[in-house]
């Protein structure tokens, strides 16, 4: 019975490696998601000249909002792999100082704030176009904004009772891995 049991565990462990398609998966959309980006740069460029501040603003915003959703798929990928894979080798530390870092209490908090930024932008990008939308379109879109906000918000106060709890390892984002380290 305890050879079955054993077996069940390896096989549950090992169905962790999975995840790794979904991880590149995310890399190869981060990918196509940069042509995107390249494209929109492109097109930016070309009309620089002909286009008014309000204008300008809102595709420099647009360029933003691309930059946020390529991060936070960035920290997603490197922090679920480290989470529920397997840990890079140390080499690495010097060029991702988070490695291994960031739990997953602390990802949904990191994501759920990239949210909230990318809200931010589409509302003022909104805002910047009041004259296109009715009141209650206006309305709405706050609204919903505002209960990103509020996620975000319960997520990092979640968090952080999770982490005075006793047993839970204490982890500081900001503090360096091994400041032994001569690169750090």
């Amino acid at each position: 019975m305890k050879r079955l049991e054993l077996a069940i565990e390896s096989i549950i462990l090992a169905s962790r490696w999975l995840l790794v398609i979904f991880y590149l998966g995310l890399g190869l959309a981060l990918a196509v998601y940069a042509v995107s980006f390249g494209k929109k740069l492109v097109e930016f460029m070309s009309q620089v000249l002909i286009l008014d501040d309000i204008d300008t603003i809102l595709k420099m915003l647009g360029l933003i909002d691309a930059a946020l959703v390529a991060s936070l798929v960035v920290m997603v990928i490197i922090s679920g792999y480290e989470n529920f894979v397997g840990r890079f080798d140390r080499e690495h530390e010097g060029e991702v100082h988070w490695l291994g870092t960031i739990d997953v209490g602390s990802l949904k908090v990191k994501v759920a704030s990239t949210i909230v930024a990318i809200s931010s932008i589409h509302l003022l990008q909104i805002f910047l176009n009041a004259a296109t939308y009715t009141e209650g379109q206006l309305m709405w879109l706050t609204i919903m904004h505002l209960a990103f906000v509020l996620s975000a918000l319960l997520l990092a106060y979640i968090d952080r009772i999770g982490a005075k709890k006793p047993g839970r390892p204490q982890v500081d984002p900001m503090a360096k891995a091994d400041s032994a380290d001569p690169r750090i």
